[in-house]
């Protein structure tokens, strides 16, 4: 009972938004007034602790997601403050797989902006209880209710406000607490650390009242206990609510939403109060599930530490020339200098050390249970989105899903001594980031870089000098291109050779089709047995998808086809899968040349924010990259237009925004699809 208790004082939470929301802030007054910091670390003086690698200090923003622990009112709350920049969409994603709930930070002013959004749908993707924090109420033009509207339309959240703002902008003092319907007001004097809760000032009660007969009504629809209440005009107590809502926030019904200015050093201890009371502990989460590596049997891992373990590699980083994995344990425990096992490389591996992680700060644990996420040094082989088991009982979580790269740089070391080194390096940032590949040009001999975005890349190529002392020159970024094929086209081949003393033979007849956008690669057999048997079916499947890795034009991957095996034959003394992958292979890299082929543009969703009096030079500019607006809004005294652009058309697109807006238009950029421009 008492290890139930303890797992229950868990919560393990994840701090998401768009980039300037202020998630690193709120992250940093929540471990000054949890006592895990002695004083407030400012992202734009550089000094925020979560901020800690040198180029967060320098662009004042989050790169890498960086885990700390801290207590508050006997609960040990494990957070992730996560990157809020498209290029680092993948820390974000692998930090919600592993999360049991996440706090939404929206800026008051901007609302819901396209990141958010795109941090609040993998949050979905995961079924993670969710709370929002409207930030930033202390700033020019901040709007509580527009914000809150704002996720209504775009987030589809139910939006459940517990909190209201006393005064906007320059006059925000504190907020008025629904629950307890007392209002709040923070002491400037002691940084926010001291604050009191007096009875609601006059000209706020009205509103008070109307917004906490809205929150028992909103919770009545869901609640039978709260309804019964509620209809016969029964006192609810504080208590009986807090319960209400926290169940009603893990079933994923509601969004509970709370304010502040967490510059201002207002509303982050009632954001604590309610991260404890309304998001999950692992013990209220359903036990993850994993499948046997051989038979596949899909069994829960129900979070205990007498369990047999199962935890889930979310993260590699390599500090000071180590290997750091970061692991969330679902199930058992782990103990320092034990074993464990990878069922996906099927390899033993030691622990020799287990960390508890504050930032880049650590602290030794001889075991680690249920629940926890903590940093393991030892681990050689095994990388990020593997499974840790107990060779006993072998089981495979679900995998991490990874983003392909769209834009591309060619590197060369500068020196001999770089030369050596650059492999190497890249080597281990790959070993850390699942969403950058590197490859040689066969035709230049050049090393190429791909990732996220034109940042993600520098960042790297930063990160390669500061921490490896590697040099290198860097060309221009390129777009990474798809290829797709206009027609549809048939080819045969037939492999008939003799290979170390074995005759091999195989004869395939495929015909390409051309499929629509975003419906992926297809392979159909619609041969019969005697035509070429099963047996066989499988290696001519694995040649057309390896010869669908590059195609014709320049060699990028080939989407949107389906490949459809119509025809061939056999010989039963010398058919072998490796003559029919040959064949295979050969006959869809002739028809993807005969199919007219042609490449697909990555597909930019951009949103730009232009005062009114630019929009017709904006819009000519966007005209003459190929864009296509979408949709132009009006919001808060400025203009948002809507676009799709294709990627290679943007390259210096915030030099010219600034030069034709003087200085004061902004925008931002995301992936959309792939497609033709």
């Amino acid at each position: 009972m008492k290890k139930n208790n303890k797992l229950e004082k868990i919560r393990n939470i994840g701090i998401i938004a768009h980039i300037d929301a202020g998630k690193t802030t709120v992250t940093e007054r929540i471990l000054y007034y949890t006592g895990r910091s002695h004083k407030i670390g400012e992202v734009h003086d550089g000094e925020a602790v979560m901020d800690w690698m040198p180029d967060e200090q320098e662009r004042g923003i989050t790169i890498t997601s960086a885990v700390t622990t801290c207590q508050w009112k006997g609960s040990d709350i494990q957070i992730i403050d996560t990157p809020g920049h498209v290029d680092f969409t993948i820390e974000v994603e692998r930090s919600l797989r592993i999360l049991d709930g996440a706090v939404g930070v929206f800026c008051a002013v901007g609302g819901v902006e396209p990141q958010s959004e795109t941090v609040w749908r993998q949050a979905d993707k995961y079924h993670v209880p969710k709370m929002a924090f409207i930030n930033k109420l202390d700033r020019v033009g901040a709007d509580f209710f527009g914000a809150v509207r704002m996720m209504e339309e775009k987030l589809e959240a139910k939006p459940l406000i517990l909190q209201l703002p006393v005064g906007a902008e320059d006059t925000f003092t504190g907020v008025v607490d629904l629950i307890n319907m007392k209002q709040i007001v923070w002491d400037d004097d002691t940084l926010g650390a001291t604050y009191t809760a007096v009875d609601i000032f006059e000209s706020y009660r009205e509103q008070a009242e109307e917004y906490r007969e809205k929150l028992v009504e909103t919770i009545a629809e869901v609640d039978d206990d709260i309804a019964e209440a509620y209809l016969s005009e029964a006192e609810i107590s504080p208590e009986i609510l807090v319960a209400a809502i926290r169940k009603a926030a893990i079933n994923l019904k509601f969004v509970p939403i709370l304010c502040g200015s967490a510059l201002r050093n207002k509303g982050i201890q009632p954001l604590l109060d309610a991260i404890v009371q309304f998001l999950p502990s692992p013990a209220d989460v359903p036990p993850i599930k994993g499948a046997h590596p051989e038979s596949g049997v899909i069994s829960e891992c129900p979070p205990k530490d007498k369990n047999p373990l199962a935890a889930l590699i979310f993260k590699v980083a390599m500090t000071e020339g180590r290997k750091l994995s970061y692991v969330r344990i679902y199930s058992g425990k782990m103990m320092a200098g034990g074993d464990v096992f990878n069922p996906a490389r099927n390899k033993k591996e030691k622990l020799s050390r287990i960390l508890r992680m504050h930032a880049n700060k650590r602290e030794r644990l001889d075991m680690a249970g249920a629940g926890s996420i903590v940093g393991i040094v030892g681990l050689k082989d095994s990388s990020t989105g593997e499974t840790l088991c107990s060779a006993e009982h072998p089981l495979l979580l679900e995998q991490i899903e990874f983003y392909e790269p769209v834009i591309s740089v060619a590197v060369e070391p500068k020196t001999h001594a770089d030369q050596e080194k650059l492999n190497r390096v890249l080597e281990k940032f790959m070993a850390e980031d699942p969403t950058l590949r590197v490859r040689q040009d066969k035709d230049t001999g050049q090393t190429i870089l791909s990732g996220m975005g034109e940042l993600h890349l520098e960042i790297i190529i930063s990160r390669m000098q500061r921490e490896f002392k590697t040099s290198v020159n860097v060309g221009k970024p390129q777009v990474v291109y798809r290829e797709t094929i206009g027609a549809e086209s048939e080819a045969t081949s037939v492999f008939d050779k003799e290979v170390a003393g074995q005759n091999h033979f195989g004869e395939v007849t495929l015909t390409l089709k051309p499929l629509a956008r975003g419906a992926g690669n297809r392979f159909r057999p619609t041969v019969t047995e005697e035509t070429i048997p099963k047996l066989f079916i499988p290696a001519i499947k694995k040649g057309v998808m390896e010869s669908l890795e590059s195609g014709p034009m320049m060699g990028y991957p080939v989407m949107d086809v389906e490949a459809v095996l119509t025809g061939g034959s056999h010989r039963d003394t010398s058919g072998t899968e490796l003559a029919y992958t040959v064949s295979a292979s050969m006959a869809c890299k002739e028809a993807l040349s005969k199919g007219a082929p042609f490449l697909l543009d990555p597909i930019m969703d951009v949103e730009i924010f232009v005062p009114e009096a630019f929009m017709g030079d904006v819009i000519g500019d966007l005209n003459s990259r190929s864009g296509k607006i979408e949709s132009i809004n009006a919001q808060k005294g400025l203009q948002m237009i809507k676009a799709t652009v294709p990627l290679a058309k943007m390259f210096g697109y915030s030099t010219s925004l600034r030069s034709a807006t003087q200085g004061r238009g902004t925008f931002t950029m995301q992936f959309l699809r792939f497609d033709k421009s």
